[in-house]
């Protein structure tokens, strides 16, 4: 074992209760073990399940909290152990910090369906500690967690696939779903929705955008390439649109009837669902029945396929569409997002700003 350096202390934004109000704390990261990469933060996604962990929404917050799941840093120091990154090598680092190395979703590189996976932050790591996330000017995570990322991609522009992107690319991927010529739906136009959007397209899919309001349709059809848009409250339109879609992908993270989106999918087709919802979601049998389709859901990707998806993205040439904030707006950004007022995915440039103030 090399020798490890003295344990740290970092400034982050924490919540302190359910009110989810963010503001400067200070903690100590663990050492750098043999097979830890201290990472020093360059910027980190805002992504909702970030409004529902502060707000304690899922009733299994603990506090304080510095929430961030799309981090993209630095490395400034490898653990001995550490063959696959360098210090001055751009990385990422997603939603999961840890697993338990052994169980079937484990060995077969989905360890994101590990049930003693470990979060980036709300939770505790395997020392005992609270983890906590990328709304901080550090981090020190086990090399197993942390993604090169490819020359030639801006940092801001990353920071969104490492949530947003892999969430969308994983289904499409694990499914079968990526061949050309495929018609699918995207139902809800946030941040996962327009990496939904770029990602089918670049694959060569027919993308309809669903959405409640006719407020977005420009915005889909101009600026992200989709291809229709359907307003759901459309009966006209939803019937013309019926059995039609070999795929939806659902990001609404609110309650919402699945009946009409069912009915838009062709024989086996399938409604994915993506949308952290804490209410029951109804359907009637049939729908289901009289055409094989699946209800199924998925959870953000594995390391594999965060890798997968950024090589994708560099060849493709995607990228997000951001708003890029200082710290001290951080809160704002929050409550603009609660009200779906961002294009698409606000990042918060963490090293050009100042943490200590408020």
């Amino acid at each position: 074992m090399g020798s490890l350096e003295a344990e740290r202390k970092v400034t982050g934004w924490a919540a302190r209760d359910p009110s989810g109000v963010l503001s400067p704390y200070t903690y100590t990261l663990r050492n750098t073990g043999p097979e830890d990469v201290y990472i020093k933060v360059i910027c980190c996604g805002v992504c909702h399940t970030d409004i529902h962990q502060i707000k304690n929404d899922l009733g299994m917050s603990n506090y304080p909290m510095v929430p961030g799941h799309e981090v993209v840093g630095e490395v400034v120091e490898v653990g001995s152990d550490v063959a696959k990154f360098r210090v001055g090598d751009t990385v990422g680092v997603g939603a999961i910090v840890g697993c338990c190395r052994n169980c079937r979703p484990c060995n077969g590189d989905t360890e994101q369906y590990c049930n003693k996976k470990i979060w980036s932050y709300n939770d505790v790591y395997s020392d005992g500690k609270p983890t906590q996330g990328g709304f901080a000017g550090a981090m020190v995570v086990h090399q197993k967690f942390v993604v090169k990322i490819p020359d030639g991609l801006e940092a801001e522009q990353v920071a969104p696939l490492l949530c947003a992107g892999v969430t969308v690319y994983s289904p499409l991927s694990h499914f079968g779903l990526k061949q050309s010529g495929l018609r699918g739906g995207i139902l809800g136009l946030g941040g996962v929705g327009h990496m939904g959007v770029k990602i089918a397209k670049a694959m060569g899919h027919h993308v309809t955008v669903i959405s409640s309001s006719d407020k977005k349709r420009e915005e889909a059809l101009e600026h992200l390439g989709a291809d229709d848009y359907l307003v759901s409250s459309d009966s006209t339109r939803m019937q013309e649109v019926a059995d039609s879609l070999d795929y939806i992908i659902d990001t609404v993270p609110v309650f919402h009837p699945l009946e009409p989106y069912l009915s838009l999918l062709r024989l086996d087709g399938k409604l994915i669902l993506m949308g952290v919802i804490n209410t029951p979601l109804q359907f009637l049998t049939p729908v289901v029945m009289l055409g094989r389709k699946t209800i199924t859901g998925s959870f953000v990707g594995s390391i594999k396929e965060t890798e997968e998806m950024l090589e994708f993205c560099k060849e493709k040439g995607l990228s997000s569409m951001i708003e890029v904030v200082k710290m001290d707006y951080v809160n704002k950004a929050l409550e603009r997002l609660e009200k779906n007022d961002v294009r698409y995915r606000f990042v918060v440039d963490v090293a050009g700003s100042n943490l200590d103030d408020e």
